[in-house]
């Protein structure tokens, strides 16, 4: 099964952020597409409980980037490690902005890289939680945070949170794909990093 012709086209159309920044640890963020009964999806995690922060959160898949690694090949191997789902490297249908965390404890910046993915048909996986595309289109909310240092994105999804920076990601996300392919011809102005008065 081929992926929707309008993700691939608006993410082509797309000119994304990229950070560069001396030292940084680089990692990813899969955005996994599928196709579902009730429409395309997109899948998420949840964050084990065991974790000392944001234990139990739902979450984008992700993990570090290897020296010599590309970011697509990370975030393939961690749907194959995390969910069993082994993608080809033309499954990768593009990339998304990349997102800052700058870590107050080490003084070290971490580079996400967000890359969108479509695994075709749905069959079911342990630890999975599958979104529709429709449920993403909802009015984010901002809120303080001491750590960021600035207004953190939060977006409400199935009766609760997702937090920065899977709900950045994944707001752009329906911006630069979804929304776009409803108003062809609009320029999406929402990035990954985007807070008011930016």
């Amino acid at each position: 099964m081929t992926p929707p012709p309008e993700i691939r086209a608006a993410l082509r159309r797309f000119r994304r952020r990229r950070v560069r920044r001396w030292g940084a640890e680089r990692a990813t963020l899969a955005v996994t597409v599928v196709s579902t009964c009730d429409g395309p999806a997109v899948l998420l995690t949840r964050r084990i409980d065991a974790l000392s922060t944001r234990a139990g959160q739902l979450a984008l898949p992700g993990q570090w980037a290897r020296r010599w690694e590309s970011v697509p090949a990370a975030a393939r191997g961690q749907l194959a490690d995390q969910f069993g789902i082994h993608l080809p490297p033309e499954a990768v249908l593009g990339l998304l902005d990349d997102y800052v965390i700058d870590d107050f404890r080490t003084g070290a910046p971490q580079v996400i890289t967000p890359v969108v993915l479509w695994a075709g048909e749905y069959t079911g996986t342990a630890g999975v939680i599958v979104v529709r595309l429709a449920d993403l289109d909802a009015e984010p909310v901002f809120v303080s945070s001491a750590d960021a240092g600035r207004p953190e994105i939060r977006l409400p999804l199935h009766g609760e949170w997702l937090h920065a920076p899977a709900a950045a990601v994944l707001h752009q996300f329906w911006e630069v794909v979804c929304a776009s392919a409803l108003h062809p011809g609009r320029d999406s102005v929402v990035r990954c990093g985007w807070r008011p008065g930016t």
